[in-house]
C-alpha cells in the first residue's frame, strides 16, 4: 500500500509564505512525476505544479514566479514553497505521484489534502 502524506498547510496573511511537504511511503520501486494540485470551494481541482524524476518542472500560470516545486528522490518527498500568497490561493492542496509498485506496476496516487487559507 502506498501513502502520500502532506504537511505544512495553515493560515497565513496575504503576502506571506508557506512550505508544503509530501512524503511517499510503502513498497515503492520508483516514482516518476510528482506534483501539487489544489481545489477551492465550488471549483474543480486544478494543477499547481509538477516535477519529473529528472527535474523537469511545469507551473500553472497563476503561480509562476511565486511558487517553487522541488523534490528529494532519496526521501521520496516533494515540496512546494509558496511565496507572495494571495487570498485566491486559498484551497485544499493535494499531492499527486506516479508510483511504480513492484508487484502491481505503475499507479497514480493522491494525498489526503492539506488546507491553505490566505487572509486578506
Amino acid at each position: 500500500q502506498v501513502q502520500l502524506v502532506e504537511s505544512g498547510g495553515g493560515l497565513v496573511q496575504a503576502g506571506g509564505s508557506l512550505r508544503l511537504s509530501c512524503a511517499a511511503s510503502g513498497i515503492i520501486f520508483s516514482i516518476n512525476d510528482m506534483g501539487w494540485y489544489r481545489q477551492a470551494p465550488g471549483k474543480q481541482r486544478e494543477l499547481v505544479a509538477t516535477i519529473s524524476r529528472d527535474g523537469y518542472i511545469n507551473y500553472a500560470d497563476s503561480v509562476k514566479g511565486r511558487f517553487a516545486i522541488s523534490r528529494d528522490n532519496a526521501k521520496k518527498t516533494v515540496y512546494l514553497q509558496m511565496n507572495s500568497l494571495k487570498p485566491e490561493d486559498t484551497a485544499v492542496y493535494y499531492c499527486n505521484a506516479d508510483v511504480l509498485v513492484t508487484t502491481v506496476g505503475w499507479n497514480n496516487y493522491w494525498g489526503q489534502g492539506t488546507q491553505v487559507t490566505v487572509s486578506a
